[in-house]
């Protein structure tokens, strides 16, 4: 599937590392980190192996579906609170265990759960927030990694409003690594486009035990 790569006729597969002077954070994007020919097959497998969901969660006492499908795979089969669901979490695929150890080799930890995000169009989005639980937000690690379409990934300080938001746009194949106290200073979304858009897959590995 060349779908991610049309309009990008000069592109390479060489790793683009990129490190971004923000306060109280250590964020660090890798352009390219899986190959254009890995990409392509990652996406087209987790698309059509991983077992998406439909969360919701209740927004004025009404239900309402999360604007994206998601799937929790882990090393146990510990249950997940996630918006206003509970999950039990999936055993690693082949893919994932792939994914995971390529990442790995980037810090020093393992990897012990995964939260998968599938944003179908351009209506998909997830909102304002921090990873992880307040209280285990001071020294973190998330490795998130796209395959498909191209969204901007936009961040802001937690309270500083002198500081000015910045947009990363995370493209098919790239890691983008937050550790430290980047979750306890910095919130982020995915926002929703008025352009036509392709699919995208999200992968956030985290190491809560």
């Amino acid at each position: 599937m060349d779908l991610f790569n049309q309009t990008e006729l000069f592109s390479t597969d060489e790793v683009i590392k990129t490190t971004f002077d923000l306060p109280g954070a250590d964020v660090t994007l890798f352009e390219n980190f899986f190959s254009t020919k890995e990409s392509n097959r990652l996406y087209d497998s987790l698309l059509k192996n991983t077992i998406w969901e439909q969360d919701s969660m209740t927004i004025y006492g009404k239900q309402v579906n999360l604007p994206r499908l998601t799937a929790w795979y882990g090393d146990t089969a510990k249950t997940v609170s996630y918006a206003d669901n509970n999950r039990k979490m999936l055993p690693w695929n082949a893919d994932l265990k792939c994914i995971k150890e390529r990442v790995e080799q980037e810090v020093s930890i393992k990897f012990t759960r995964c939260l998968l995000n599938y944003y179908r169009d351009r209506k998909d989005s997830v909102d304002w927030h921090q990873d992880y639980e307040e209280s285990q937000r001071e020294n973190t690690v998330i490795g998130s990694v796209t395959f498909g379409a191209t969204r901007p990934f936009q961040l802001k300080h937690a309270t500083r409003n002198d500081l000015k938001r910045i947009s990363i746009p995370l493209a098919h194949g790239s890691l983008l690594l937050m550790q430290g106290a980047t979750q306890n200073n910095w919130k982020h979304k995915i926002p929703k486009t008025s352009k036509p858009i392709q699919p995208r897959i999200n992968l956030t590995f985290r190491w809560i035990k």
